[in-house]
């Protein structure tokens, strides 16, 4: 295990120039954590830095998914300017890597050891042409439900298994007249819920067709049909004031007892930590009842832009050296409600809900069916993943029916590829 002091002090010492150590200038971030749980795992990372005299200058972009953080980014870049560090999903690193926007972490990695701790299927988005491109800070996944163990409790429901069970909990919160889904109308949030969805429908293997090999076939099938149908089911337990909801308000509503649950990333479960609530006594986190054993995942990562300025390029790679430390990767993500982007960190520090979801990537990827998320850019490119929330976030606003879904599904993604 590396120690973090060391790791920063290595990042220095792979950018010495002319026999002299450069000296780190501020990092300008650009992110989209701006929920009270988001705010405060960044804080980690902030006080890591300040504890290294490097400055921060804070650019934060609301929006859960990321999409407006990604059109500041471009007028940024277009004006010439870009930020020094971009919190990044998926394919948009990549995309951007392509453009040769983004800068060289390849002497902070080999020195630390980055290859020989973080998961390949997190290196695919982490490196482009071989060469390191962005640091991972997390591993987050999907398919998860947040469950108010009172309104459970209060109703004599038992943690669903299956699909029909989920759906059967859902009917008896909603008979109680209570809310049974606490949901924000959102693409992003739609696109979430699907990515689960259509693993109820047809498995793992089905997924990966549709979302991973774009299978024209799998996208216009029966079994997307079935899909939608089952986004016809969960519609109907969603409040009337759901649309333009953001994520965090539709988790405040579990956290109050508003509503019963949730479907959503595990950054969710930071919104309840953040509330003071523990997991086990005052909410539940399983699986999206009938995708158990699958996970789809998505990592959050800072990509650092091309800097020619010598300080800048120094500060991004204690950044780097500073995210990628064992210590950050545990604290940050015992307060983010992810699992470390490390394999080597241990789960000491985790509540139960840390714990079960660090086993179950473990097991998800010894299984092949550790998959990335099409709703969060992990699965296919930006302008695949957009046609896709374009039909999706359609039809749950009730513009197609499940037929006329699965059908548009399969031309928008063919004509996006």
């Amino acid at each position: 295990m590396i120690n973090k002091t060391t790791g920063i002090a290595t990042a220095f010492a792979v950018l010495m120039s002319t026999g002299s150590v450069l000296h780190a200038a501020d990092v300008e971030v650009l992110h989209w954590w701006t929920s009270g749980g988001e705010a405060a795992a960044l804080n980690v990372l902030k006080e890591d830095l300040a504890s290294q005299d490097i400055g921060w200058v804070d650019m934060p972009v609301a929006g859960g998914g990321g999409e407006a953080a990604m059109t500041t980014l471009r007028a940024r870049v277009t004006a010439g300017d870009p930020p020094t560090a971009v919190q990044m999903l998926g394919f948009d690193i990549q995309d951007w890597a392509e453009q040769g926007a983004l800068g060289n972490l390849n002497d902070v990695a080999e020195a630390e050891g980055w290859a020989d701790v973080v998961p390949e299927a997190l290196q695919a988005f982490s490196k482009y042409d071989g060469n390191w491109i962005a640091a991972p800070v997390n591993v987050h996944s999907t398919n998860w439900v947040w469950a108010n163990k009172a309104i459970l409790d209060e109703l004599g429901i038992a943690q669903p298994t299956t699909w029909q069970e989920f759906v059967a909990a859902l009917q008896a919160v909603q008979d109680s007249g209570k809310v049974a889904l606490g949901h924000g109308g959102q693409a992003w949030q739609d696109a979430t819920i699907f990515d689960g969805v259509v693993i109820t429908a047809g498995g793992p293997e089905f997924y990966k067709q549709a979302f991973i090999d774009l299978d024209i076939d799998a996208l216009g099938s029966e079994t997307m049909v079935e899909a939608f149908n089952r986004m016809d089911t969960l519609r109907g337990f969603v409040d009337d004031n759901f649309s333009g909801r953001d994520w965090n308000l539709a988790s405040a509503m579990v956290i109050n007892g508003e509503a019963a649950f949730q479907l959503m990333g595990d950054w969710a479960k930071g919104e309840f930590l953040n509330a003071g609530k523990v997991p086990g006594e005052d909410f539940l986190c399983f699986r999206m009842p009938g995708t158990e054993g699958s996970v789809t995942f998505n990592s959050d990562q800072f990509a650092m832009f091309d800097v020619s300025d010598d300080d800048a390029k120094a500060a991004q790679a204690a950044m780097a050296a500073s995210i990628m430390s064992p210590t950050f990767q545990s604290a940050f993500n015992v307060v983010k409600g992810s699992v470390p982007a490390r394999t080597d960190v241990p789960d000491t520090d985790f509540d139960d809900c840390g714990k079960k979801g660090m086993v179950e990537l473990a097991e998800a990827a010894e299984a092949g069916t550790l998959m990335g998320s099409m709703a969060h850019g992990h699965a296919n490119r930006a302008a695949v993943k957009n046609a896709i929330y374009d039909v999706v976030t359609a039809h749950f606003n009730g513009e197609y029916d499940a037929e006329t879904a699965a059908e548009e599904l399969a031309n928008a993604v063919e004509g996006a590829m």
